[in-house]
């Protein structure tokens, strides 16, 4: 019995695609949506919707309406991995998976299925961003988290924070370190981080623009602090885990 995916056809594949100038996702661009996700970041949504919509991606049907839905099946089976990996109870997560897909089962053009991708990644990426608020109890500390969440490009200081939520800079100060176990300094280094690091990995943004955009005061300062988060220079990082050639042209 001949193998469905033997090298002869595979090689005549991919022979199609380059006469046709087309491709598949390259690994990185489809893994970032679900990078973004896990950590309950809201680019994904916009990022997952930029996916679907490019082109890039196989053919798995001739009828468009079957073909979008195997791509949902896809699509939903990493985010269910990537939620669960990002802490999501797992029971939780294959119960969205399993009502998302009866969901998608009942749709009857490919734009349906496109907005109900759309609603699923929206689904997983807040689920995940309420997770890591899921042990604050007070709307303060909630509050300054999204704060400092939407305004990672500008200075952060206790005191703006402290008037954005109405308490006393000290008493936030002291209030944030309890609910969370972490200094509001940390806390906005670390996130600031994150965003370095995804950054590193996913744009093609020089260090000098990435410290910037980050609101450090010099690429130096920026440099530092994150040797002393990562282990190494932001330049080794992006040597080590980015990926060359992920914009399309």
């Amino acid at each position: 019995m001949d193998q469905i995916a033997s090298e002869a056809k595979l090689r005549y594949l991919d022979f199609i695609s380059r006469e046709d100038r087309i491709r598949h996702h390259r690994y990185v661009e489809e893994m970032k949506q679900y990078d973004l996700m896990r950590s309950g970041d809201g680019a994904a949504i916009a990022e997952s919707a930029r996916l679907w919509d490019s082109g890039l991606y196989g053919h798995l049907s001739d009828d468009p309406v079957r073909n979008a839905k195997y791509r949902f099946v896809t699509s939903i089976t990493l985010a269910t991995r990537f939620a669960i990996e990002g802490g999501m109870d797992e029971e939780d997560a294959y119960n969205a998976s399993d009502l998302y897909i009866q969901d998608m089962d009942r749709c009857k053009d490919a734009n349906d299925v496109r907005r109900l991708h759309t609603d699923m990644m929206t689904f997983f990426t807040w689920a995940m961003a309420d997770m890591q608020k899921s042990e604050i109890h007070s709307k303060a500390v909630a509050e300054t988290m999204d704060f400092i969440h939407y305004h990672l490009h500008e200075r952060i200081t206790v005191e703006r924070l402290a008037e954005h939520v109405g308490l006393n800079p000290t008493y936030l100060s002291e209030l944030f370190a309890r609910e969370t176990g972490t200094p509001i300094s940390k806390y906005v280094t670390a996130k600031r981080m994150e965003a370095a690091e995804n950054m590193l990995k996913y744009s093609d943004y020089s260090l000098g623009e990435i410290a910037q955009i980050l609101a450090y005061r010099s690429q130096s300062h920026f440099t530092k602090v994150f040797r002393e988060h990562a282990g190494m220079t932001p330049g080794q990082y992006r040597r080590k885990y980015a990926q060359t050639g992920i914009w399309p042209e």
